[in-house]
């Protein structure tokens, strides 16, 4: 690898693990800093692959489980964080119906599986059961839209980067 890749590589995967600190620093920005990590990283996919992306998500997945002073913000990143590597084998699906599944299916798997560890080991399980559960499928709905909508900003900041940003790096 030569060294403008490796420092592309570094540089944003740095930027990730700093954003995902920052989420923990401002109030509200547990769900959104992890967005704005995936979306840090999406040049490193477009340009050096799957296998460079996995290895940057998987740093800045370390760094901000060391780092962040919020977990919520690192375990959010480090179940969603590798979505994007995903998106564009979700997007190649034939059928729109079927791409939809697909995204919600990730979607909620990884949600369940998540909350699932992170009530498990707070021990409130027992508390999320008794409450409604109308309330929880409310807030597992909500999750999926903004899954959604993050998914659409990710395929909008993919075409930012090819047709406005890459051509002010490569020079």
């Amino acid at each position: 690898m030569s060294a403008r890749p490796l420092a592309l590589c570094g540089v944003l995967t740095a930027l990730s693990a700093a954003l995902l600190a920052l989420g923990g620093v401002i109030p509200g920005m547990v769900f959104c800093a992890p967005i704005l990590a995936m979306g840090a990283l999406l040049p490193v996919l477009e340009e050096l692959g799957p296998k460079a992306a996995g290895t940057s998500y998987a740093a800045a997945a370390i760094l901000a489980l060391l780092l962040a002073p919020d977990r919520e913000t690192a375990f959010v990143y480090l179940f969603f964080g590798w979505y994007p590597i995903l998106r564009p084998r979700i997007a190649a699906l034939p059928s729109r119906l079927l791409r939809l599944a697909a995204r919600l299916a990730v979607c909620n798997v990884t949600a369940l599986l998540l909350y699932g560890l992170v009530l498990r080991l707070m021990g409130l399980t027992a508390e999320l059961l008794e409450s409604a559960w109308y309330f929880n499928a409310a807030l597992l709905a909500a999750g999926n839209v903004v899954f959604l909508l993050t998914d659409s900003t990710l395929a909008r900041l993919t075409n930012i980067w090819h047709w406005k940003l890459k051509k002010h790096l490569y020079r």
